[in-house]
Parts: structure tokens; sequence; C-alpha cells
């Protein structure tokens, strides 16, 4: 079972932070049976999961994932899909130019500042690294427009890296649940990587992003519908 703050995680030997307030309770770890048999649940009603950004190739689903900040995967597709008919690989963007990309993607969120970015880092994927979407998490986010949990994704599916991605969502999930408390998703996702057995990894991020995306939502959880509900600590928990 998922242990209160204080209690699995206590047993389990989790330290506070350094410099942290003495006497402070620790983070709060859902225990090692428990976590193994909420991925075992979520593997079987989903085997393998994917994720929803339509891309060709590892530089179209880079592209694809710096669009989709603040912005839904069906948006992103919708405006993507005449753009990789016309640019799948960073030199055919640069031909394009901003002012055309621009074009292609104004119906997205933040469309200007993104467009200037999707430019930019195939430039330097061009210069730097002849064309190809690098795969080590450095290289990725010294791109323009990405970050760890852009990078995370990139590695994850098209490197078959056994990353996870923390978007709104998984954070959600996982402190709901408990799985792995944290205030960032730094923190989340760190904490994530020490509990998920291996076996799991690679889709771990995908199954709670589907999971808060569908069944665990922000404003009302429905729990009716929730493969792990028995194992759930939630007090938003509806049933």
């Amino acid at each position: 079972m998922i242990g209160k703050k204080g209690g699995v995680a206590a047993r389990q030997g989790v330290a506070t932070k350094k410099g942290g307030r003495k006497g402070a309770a620790p983070k709060t770890f859902a225990d090692a049976a428990t976590v193994r048999e909420i991925f075992s649940r979520l593997r079987a009603a989903n085997p393998e999961p994917k994720g929803e950004l339509e891309y060709i190739n590892p530089y179209t689903l880079l592209v694809a994932v710096v669009l989709s900040a603040q912005a839904t995967d069906a948006g992103v597709n919708k405006a993507t899909r005449a753009l990789f008919a016309a640019a799948d690989t960073p030199q055919k963007m640069l031909g394009l130019g901003e002012e055309r990309v621009r074009d292609y993607i104004k119906t997205i969120g933040l469309f200007r500042n993104k467009a200037k970015n999707v430019i930019a880092l195939s430039e330097k994927l061009v210069a730097e690294h002849g064309g190809q979407v690098p795969r080590d998490a450095a290289s990725l986010e010294a791109l323009p427009g990405v970050g760890r949990k852009t990078a995370n994704v990139v590695r994850n599916i098209a490197f078959g890296e056994p990353t996870i991605a923390v978007d709104t969502h998984l954070f959600r999930v996982s402190n709901r649940i408990p799985l792995a408390r944290g205030k960032t998703p730094l923190e989340v996702e760190q904490g994530l990587m020490k509990i998920v057995p291996p076996e799991f990894l690679i889709h771990a991020h995908h199954w709670l992003i589907l999971h808060g995306r569908y069944v665990c939502k922000a404003r009302r959880p429905e729990c009716e519908k929730c493969v792990i509900a028995d194992l759930c600590a939630s007090p938003e928990k509806t049933v």
C-alpha cells in the first residue's frame, strides 16, 4: 500500500534535502509492491502506449514536441501535417524560412516565438550535428526551445531511452496517487526514476500521461473507470 508522509518513505530511508529543517517530513513514495502493481495494471490495459503527436522521423518529432508547449497535441497535429509535408528535415525547414513556418503554425499558441525556435534549432542541427537530431540530453537541451521535458520525450520515443518526461498530467498523477511526490517536475522525474522497475521505464511516462489526460483529470478524476483506484490514496478520489 501507499504510505502516508513519514510512513513508507521513512521506512525506505528516503532522506530529506540537505540543509532542510530539522525534523521535516521526508518525501512520500509508493512502496515497491504498489509501484509494480500500478504499472502492471497500466501495462495490461495498454501494452504498447504511444505518444499522440504525429511525426515522420526524429527531426519532425523534435519539432512537434517544441510546438506542443502550452498547446494540445490535436492542435499541433492539425498544423504540422501540412508543415511536415513541406519540410521534414532541418535543411527543408530552413528553405521555408521563418515567415512561412509561421504561416503553417499560426493556429498554435505562441506561434511567432515557436517559429523562431524551429528555425534556430534547425540552423544549429545543420551547423553542429550534420542535420541529425542528437541522442544525448546535453546536446538536445542546447537547442533553442528545447528543455528537459522535450529532450526526454525525444530520447524516449526516437531513440528508445528509458527516460521520464514530466508534463502537467504526469506531475499531477504522480503527486496525487502518490507515486513520487515533488514540488517541481525535476523532483518528480528523479523520484520516479528511483522507484519504477526497469521493465516499465520505457513506457512509464506514456502510461502516466495518458492516465492523467483521460482518467485522472485535473478537475474531476474519473475514478469509476480507473484500473488503479484501489491503490490510490488521494483525498480527491470520487469512489
